[in-house]
């Protein structure tokens, strides 16, 4: 039995999410079955992340197990001639048998992007959250750094979470300001349920003006996710990166 890890990419518009479930087309599901395909044996594939309903990712990292015997070229062209337009998979090695593509993550890192203008894009629609309001990127990012270390973001965590802890460890947080468009990017050591995109929702009343940019630290100390402001939706976010130990040896992600 060998194990490999893979990184991939996906449009998750038409997927119920990464997690495999009954009801619904899950990006776990149909990678496995894919690398099924390719190994004449079943697969259980796991990944680094769990994406939601509508959520993509330009490189998820995966793992999984298999006693086929094929090289890295027949895997990857074997993969991808499997799957659907909306998935693809950038590479396939072998690892050592202990490593796991989420307990032996360091980090993850997500991006989300806004569409400031005052028509709806049409090109963009299924990656981009669509604000017609000019925001505040300076008041953002003001606020935005309360929420820098070790914290409890119980003010930014969904009711149907089910981590044991609140706690996560942010890394980094970064936005960037183009003629048409606010990036945000967050890079922590873990993310509880939709944390990122109420995170988004917070810093986007506050570009609007409707809060001040103390309200950043003030919700986080409240640990209380009613007082928080709207989850910001699914499509503009993208798990772009993940990290692990220079050990292992991953190929970087694709700028």
């Amino acid at each position: 039995m060998q194990r490999f890890a893979l990184a991939l990419e996906y449009d998750g518009t038409d997927f119920v999410g990464w997690q495999a479930q009954r009801n619904g087309r899950a990006v776990q599901q149909v990678l496995a079955d894919a690398l099924a395909q390719v190994a004449a044996e079943p697969i259980a594939v796991h990944g680094a992340g769990r994406t939601d309903a509508g959520v993509h990712a330009s490189h998820q990292v995966a793992h999984f197990d298999s006693t086929a015997v094929r090289s890295a070229r027949q895997w990857l062209l074997g993969v991808n001639s499997n799957l659907p337009d909306d998935v693809s998979v950038h590479w396939i090695k072998p690892v050592a048998a202990d490593f796991d593509a989420r307990r032996s993550a360091l980090w993850r890192e997500y991006r989300y992007t806004i569409a400031v203008q005052p028509t709806p894009p049409a090109l963009a629609r299924r990656t981009c959250w669509w604000v017609r309001d000019e925001l505040d990127c300076a008041a953002m990012t003001a606020a935005a750094s309360a929420w820098l270390g070790e914290r409890d973001f119980s003010s930014f965590r969904a009711a149907q979470c089910q981590s044991s802890t609140p706690m996560r460890r942010m890394l980094a947080i970064g936005i960037e300001r183009s003629p048409a468009r606010i990036v945000l990017t967050f890079r922590a050591n873990a993310f509880v349920y939709h944390m990122v995109r109420n995170l988004v929702g917070a810093l986007v009343a506050i570009g609007r003006g409707q809060q001040t940019p103390r309200w950043g630290a003030e919700l986080l100390a409240a640990r209380d996710r009613t007082q928080g402001a709207a989850t910001a939706p699914p499509q503009g976010l993208c798990l772009i990166d993940v990290g692990y130990p220079d050990t292992d040896a991953l190929p970087p992600a694709r700028v």
